[in-house]
């Protein structure tokens, strides 16, 4: 009786939405004490190849495998179709059993996320670490601190292939290995130059930067479809790879030392731009594996000037891990 009921509730449904306007539309039909049957039509073009079905076997097959409560049931069709459907079963907390349909056209959808960007900085001169000729822009590694915050669009392109692209704010945080370094600047350049005065007790000299960035990122994702999962998720796809261009524009620049003169704490803040460039650009690296994201980016023109003769030649990179 029930497997009659349901193959006229859903040629009734397909009748009706014949007439009706060209528009995604639901219908729900109460079986039982707890069965229902919903029927959706998102195109109209697929009336003919549902008049086409054979709902006593569809139905059929679906009860067997009701009374054996398996989690997945193939729907049969009499031709291959364009968009694979799956019914899906499920257990909720009050033991209510329904069938949920659902489409795996989702995965074609572009999918927002907001990134958040924690790790380290530094830079490389001539491809060295300034410490190896004691330079006194040395910066230290653990104490200069890179964050970004991204607004990323995940768009799908083909098969395993997605772009990840997106918007935000970056900021460089290069705290000098000298405490006592503090920036100025002349007409030849930027001056990294050493107080001695013994009246001041420096503790902590850094420069820090800030720009907007815009990053398009071609990922490869091994089976998450570019779902974004998130550091504290348990799930997320196995295995993610990629690799694409960024570039950003300086919004802010200063230098900041702090010590202790006659007792008292204090903090100089100079806003400057320190024959700093204007525009960054480099290569991003993002490698995730489950629900954990790793970033590497390199900036490929230099942090300062090249027209100013004394301004060092680095090229800022930073590390971390993506919230």
């Amino acid at each position: 009786m029930m497997k009659h009921m349901l193959i006229s509730a859903l040629a009734c449904c397909t009748t009706l939405t014949a007439f009706a306007q060209q528009k995604t539309d639901t219908v729900i039909v109460e079986l039982a004490k707890t069965s229902r049957v919903v029927f959706t039509i998102k195109d109209y073009a697929d009336l003919p190849t549902l008049r086409q079905y054979d709902f006593q076997a569809l139905f059929t097959d679906i009860l067997n495998r009701v009374e054996s409560k398996q989690a997945v049931v193939d729907t049969p069709r009499i031709e291959k179709p364009t968009e694979p459907a799956e019914v899906v079963w499920n257990d909720n907390d009050d033991n209510d059993k329904e069938w949920r349909r659902s489409r795996t056209y989702r995965s074609k959808r572009t999918r927002h996320s907001f990134n958040i960007d924690l790790g380290l900085n530094n830079y490389l001169q001539d491809g060295k670490f300034p410490d190896e000729t004691n330079a006194l822009y040395t910066v230290r590694p653990w104490g200069s601190w890179y964050l970004g915050l991204t607004s990323v669009q995940h768009t799908p392109i083909t098969g395993k292939l997605f772009l990840e692209w997106g918007l935000g704010m970056n900021w460089y945080s290069f705290k000098f290995e000298n405490n006592n370094v503090v920036m100025s600047k002349d007409e030849d350049g930027v001056v990294f130059a050493e107080d001695l005065d013994p009246a001041k007790n420096y503790s902590k000299s850094k420069l820090s930067i800030s720009y907007i960035t815009a990053s398009f990122i071609p990922m490869l994702d091994f089976g998450g479809y570019g779902d974004k999962t998130r550091f504290w998720d348990t799930g997320g796809s196995k295995f993610r790879i990629g690799i694409g261009p960024y570039a950003g524009y300086r919004i802010g620049s200063h230098s900041k030392v702090v010590y202790k003169e006659d007792g008292d704490k204090e903090k100089d803040k100079n806003k400057d731009n320190y024959y700093l460039q204007n525009f960054r650009y480099g290569v991003r690296l993002q490698l995730g594996i489950r629900s954990t994201d790793l970033f590497f980016n390199y900036d490929l023109n230099e942090l300062f000037t090249t027209n100013q003769p004394n301004n060092p030649k680095l090229n800022a990179f930073s590390f971390g891990i993506i919230f």
